[in-house]
């Protein structure tokens, strides 16, 4: 039987749906799962009461996309409209809040970009915020003095300025140097808003070190991440197919390993499982008529907003959540691991007025 969770404090129009074992491996894996959507303005942190049923709590944070969760889930970086926010959890190690809460994430720490249109979002080797800054077709990393500071660009894009040229919009870093590696970019198009014009066959990834192009004829790739045990792949969702999997990198070929019933934005690793975000499709230029319409309708499918789990190694979907009612977009997912039930504090409330923590006077 399918599990239906309406939103904590909720809009009856909005409800979280899940397949049956899904609860069950969130359990077992102890992880939780995290996710922004800018088409509501809101950061998501889905979690397990103690009955077993979903724990969901959301927070308001207007047109929020990038999501980055620290290895020890201690720390979240998330970006926002004109801001980057960096929250940090409130609760001690293996303990727990009065009403059941194992982590509360604080904002604590928020750097102003202006609207310039971030993207993904990670953390390099300093514990710096690297990130993707689609407006201006850069790599870029925070500034004490200006909105941002560039540190890497395409070598086709002949010059810096606001123009969405070819929509950079994914990086995936190195997990061993933990530095910049791929990115994902919709076309090589060189003037304002020209990607539009070559969302299908016009993807290509790039290694940020190299400046080689290691694959192309992408549709909209997204979400470029590489798994440890997987040090040739650079996994990727295919936004404009529909199709999660892999760029071999001995030979430049996309591998498609499961599809997806949306359109794909967001991946997460739980060991040998990538949690992928769907977006049900919008009636508009960007997301319409792309080859995703097609292989839905081969598969008489519905596209849905939600999220997979998918078997790297089968791919097979084994658990999923459905997102159903207001929210029909997501971008951004991570696995928040060794956390059992997560909140969020926001500047909505004055429950933020309250919350403090101390640090030690001695260290």
């Amino acid at each position: 039987m399918d599990q239906t969770t309406p939103q904590r404090g909720a809009k009856p129009e909005l409800a979280l749906t899940t397949s049956r074992g899904m609860t069950s491996w969130m359990l077992r894996e102890q992880a939780s799962l995290a996710f922004t959507t800018y088409q509501a303005g809101k950061l998501f942190a889905v979690g397990l009461q103690p009955d077993g049923r979903l724990s969901v709590f959301e927070r308001t944070f207007n047109r929020c996309m990038g999501l980055h969760a620290s290895a020890d889930s201690q720390t979240l970086w998330m970006t926002s409209l004109y801001q980057l926010w960096r929250f940090e959890n409130f609760v001690p190690k293996r303990q727990a809040t009065p009403d059941g809460f194992d982590r509360v994430y604080v904002p604590t720490l928020g750097h102003t970009t202006g609207d310039v249109d971030i993207h993904d979002l990670h953390v390099d080797a300093n514990g710096r915020p690297v990130f993707v800054v689609t407006l201006f077709n850069c790599l870029a990393t925070v500034s004490d003095t200006h909105s941002f500071k560039p540190i890497w660009k395409p070598p086709f894009i002949s010059k810096m300025v606001a123009e969405d040229r070819c929509h950079l919009n994914g990086m995936a870093m190195d997990p061993v140097t933990k530095e910049p590696a791929f990115v994902t970019i919709v076309s090589k198009s060189d003037v304002s808003d020209g990607w539009r014009d070559r969302r299908i066959g016009g993807g290509i990834v790039m290694d940020v070190r190299t400046n080689e192009v290691v694959a192309e004829g992408l549709s909209m790739p997204h979400s470029p991440r590489v798994h440890p045990d997987y040090p040739d792949r650079v996994w990727l969702l295919q936004a404009g197919t529909g199709f999660f999997g892999y760029v071999d990198l001995k030979t430049g070929k996309f591998v498609e390993v499961a599809f997806c019933p949306g359109f794909t934005r967001g991946l997460s690793f739980v060991g040998n499982c990538a949690v992928v975000g769907l977006s049900a499709t919008r009636e508009n230029r960007t997301f319409s008529g792309l080859p995703l319409d097609e292989n839905l309708k081969q598969r008489d499918a519905e596209p849905r907003c939600g999220m997979h789990v998918i078997n790297m190694e089968t791919g097979n979907t084994d658990h999923w959540l459905r997102v159903e009612g207001v929210v029909h977009e997501l971008y951004d997912v991570v696995a928040l691991r060794g956390v059992i039930r997560p909140k969020l504090l926001g500047f909505k409330t004055d429950e933020i007025r309250r919350t403090l923590r101390v640090d030690d006077l001695s260290a």
